[in-house]
């Protein structure tokens, strides 16, 4: 066999050409190449063309289906195979007799990119030119050096060289724990978020902290000194893993990220749960938690809408579409959840709102669809700021990654001030139930104009909006 005894790398792109007269015999049809590449993911991480004279079909090999697929077909059904890893090119060429010959050679590489992808400024004939143009030509050769070590040194959370299991098993790291370079988008975002997230543990360690000694206190007025507690209990007694609530969590790079962050960097105890619609993708995260051997996640399929489970001190949102991230921020508010950071997209409510108004001063910034698409967008996410404003939360509005990342790149991270959430009642000034003292001055007077902020801007575009009836805010 033509691949047997030699040590394999992780395949990045395959191309296979030169059928044989056996292709149709071997794989059904007559296939003039097959080209497959590595897009990521824990159970089918390669995709495969075929492709006939006319047509192409599609398919998705696991790790173990590539290696069979190869295994059986390079000098078999196709003459020529081409495989690429992030450091070498492999060539494999069969004869008529069906021997196969293995050619390898490694990639040149410098800064971490192959030489016929750097951009360094050379000019031809620097003499030409003078004296500027070579000095020119030094300036933009010193600054692509400069820029390449800028990108290798950059600091990351997660670092480069680090294995890390969870980026292994879902196809952004290497074996050898080297980011695979069709997957450096993700590794950067992932990167992204965990330094979102480690600027707001402090405030929501110190709100746990504060929860569970008012909590003690009222425990010890109610019992007085003589109750079941030990003094070591009472001075260090510890505290309940921190909760977390990824809400839409889909393939759950994030959601193991954050896992793997607590315990393994920060050594924060933790317990997650991660929520999808999709059955499917829930039992691929349960699997791989199996396999990584992770007890503290949980993985639940159900409608983020009609999801009941225990009180979060973190909630996340990345991508919930459309009113399933108002669905999510409103558990995140009535359940008092320290710290939001939710990265919405696809905001179809308002916009379809806006495309029926009679608003004649906004009109050409209606007309146009991808006008009306992006503004819905930022009108969306400027009534859930404010509404967050309204009930006790520091809002920030951040870019989460860069535009070529992903349009969808704004995160509202919340933080609840005081430890202490505020209900309708609170923003009005009436006592809630007799559970919280009713606001008085200046931050009654603040929610109050964080909130009528919020219903004034829907008010113009005679639009509703999901958060702001959930929270009862509404029109």
């Amino acid at each position: 066999m033509p691949r047997v005894g030699y040590i394999r790398c992780m395949i990045l792109s395959a191309t296979l050409s030169k059928p044989t007269s056996q292709v149709e015999a071997i794989l059904g049809k007559k296939y003039e190449r097959v080209k497959i590449r590595f897009k990521g993911g824990p159970v089918s991480p390669y995709f495969a063309e075929f492709f006939t004279r006319t047509q192409s079909f599609h398919k998705n090999f696991s790790q173990a289906e590539l290696d069979e697929f190869l295994q059986k077909n390079i000098g078999r059904s196709f003459k020529n195979c081409v495989e690429r890893t992030e450091e070498k090119e492999i060539t494999f060429l069969a004869n008529k007799r069906g021997e196969v010959k293995r050619l390898e050679k490694a990639l040149a590489k410098t800064g971490g990119k192959p030489k016929s992808a750097q951009t360094d400024f050379k000019p031809k004939n620097a003499a030409a030119f003078g004296e500027k143009a070579a000095l020119f030509g030094a300036a933009a050769s010193a600054f692509n050096a400069h820029k390449g070590a800028l990108n290798r040194s950059k600091n990351y959370i997660i670092q480069e060289g680090t294995v890390v299991p969870f980026l292994q098993a879902l196809g952004v790291m290497t074996d050898a724990g080297k980011v695979v370079a069709a997957k450096y988008d993700k590794f950067r975002q992932v990167n992204r978020f965990l330094e979102l997230l480690d600027d707001v543990l402090p405030a929501v360690q110190q709100a746990r902290s504060q929860a569970q000694k008012c909590a003690k206190d009222q425990s010890d007025g109610a019992f007085g000194a003589d109750n079941n507690l030990s003094q070591s209990q009472e001075g260090g007694r510890p505290m309940e893993p921190l909760q977390i609530l990824d809400f839409g969590s889909g393939k759950s790079y994030l959601t193991f990220a954050v896992q793997y962050f607590l315990e393994s960097v920060k050594k924060i105890p933790c317990q997650i749960t991660g929520v999808d619609l999709k059955e499917d993708v829930i039992k691929s995260c349960s699997d791989l938690a199996a396999r990584l051997a992770v007890k503290n996640m949980n993985f639940v399929c159900g409608d983020i809408a009609k999801y009941s489970g225990k009180n979060p001190d973190i909630v996340i949102t990345l991508h919930a579409c459309d009113v399933a991230t108002d669905y999510a921020l409103a558990f995140a508010v009535e359940r008092g959840a320290k710290a939001i950071l939710s990265v919405p997209c696809c905001q179809k409510e308002v916009n379809a709102q806006l495309g029926k108004s009679s608003n004649a001063l906004f009109a050409p910034l209606l007309r146009h669809g991808i006008f009306r698409e992006r503004f819905s967008a930022l009108m969306t996410d400027a009534v859930r700021a404010q509404l967050l404003e309204a009930r006790g939360y520091k809002v920030q509005v951040l870019e989460f990654i860069d535009m070529e990342g992903t349009p969808k790149n704004l995160m509202i991270r919340a933080l609840l001030k005081g430890g202490a959430r505020l209900g309708q009642e609170a923003i009005s000034g009436a006592a809630p139930s007799g559970k919280e003292p009713a606001l008085g001055g200046a931050a009654a007077a603040q929610s109050l104009a964080f909130e009528q902020s919020a219903r004034d801007l829907l008010k113009a575009f005679g639009a509703r909006q999901k958060l702001a009836d959930l929270l009862g805010g509404g029109l």
